[in-house]
């Protein structure tokens, strides 16, 4: 499911509300150093269509006349928020959008939240780091526990290393929003103890201030994949609820 716009919605996300969209990446393509077995927006081979990335001049004029647009209609958005086709920090100009967008947020919609929905990929490189602090939600993906798993589920590209992920992750001292996929495939399963136990070590490692457990919920281009059931993933995360972990938990629908 591609977005055609640079700014779009808002729309009702499962899991922050009234969202307006900001797409990052190219509107007819995808870009993404993660090729993800559940990803709506289909594999990487299938969106090379257009390779054009939105300039920080356009997503701040876009946004804007949006955010005025909602104003004088009385419509109330809950989040702005950085998801799209692909990863939102290879824009390069993603620092310089950020502080824009948390400016405009503050001129137009001061309630809202500024979120950004981001791999974690490139949360070592200094000024990517400096602009996800500056965000209210960033919600920083890790789904597998070693180098291995992530590869079954998210392939990610050369050069991955979950380590540096994590130590980069402890520089946000816990004040971030932790993302994880819950599924079964072929050959991964979040409810196994290879992938369960190591991510649970991950996460009292990183002690983030939430985390989000969610699972498949639209069509995805790895065929056969099974979404857990809420019930299911409350049963899972259970010893980190006993712990005093702040759990959203979405199962299907």
């Amino acid at each position: 499911m591609m977005r055609e716009e640079t700014v779009f919605g808002p729309i009702h996300s499962r899991r922050l509300g009234r969202s307006l969209g900001i797409n990052l990446l190219p509107t007819r393509g995808k870009i993404c150093n993660f090729d993800c077995i559940y990803c709506e927006c289909g594999w990487n081979c299938d969106g090379k269509g257009d390779t054009v990335l939105p300039t920080a001049a356009k997503v701040r004029n876009d946004l804007e006349n949006k955010l005025i647009e909602l104003m004088l209609d009385g419509t109330v958005i809950d989040s702005i928020t950085f998801s799209g086709d692909g990863e939102p920090t290879l824009n390069p100009e993603f620092p310089r959008i950020i502080q824009d967008t948390v400016f405009l947020r503050d001129a137009y919609c001061p309630n809202a939240k500024v979120s950004v929905l981001s791999n974690a990929t490139r949360v070592h490189i200094p000024e990517v780091f400096e602009a996800l602090r500056k965000v209210d939600n960033p919600i920083l993906k890790i789904d597998a526990p070693t180098d291995d798993l992530v590869a079954k589920i998210n392939q990610p590209a050369p050069g991955y290393r979950l380590e540096r992920v994590i130590e980069a992750l402890e520089k946000f001292e816990g004040d971030f929003i932790l993302q994880t996929m819950f599924l079964k495939s072929r050959n991964f399963d979040s409810a196994s103890p290879e992938v369960l136990d190591g991510w649970m070590d991950i996460v009292r490692r990183l002690k983030p201030r939430k985390i989000m457990v969610y699972t498949i919920d639209r069509p995805t281009p790895e065929q056969g994949l099974e979404a857990f059931t809420v019930e299911k993933m409350q049963a899972l995360v259970q010893p980190l609820l006993d712990e005093g972990f702040t759990i959203d938990i979405k199962g299907k629908g």
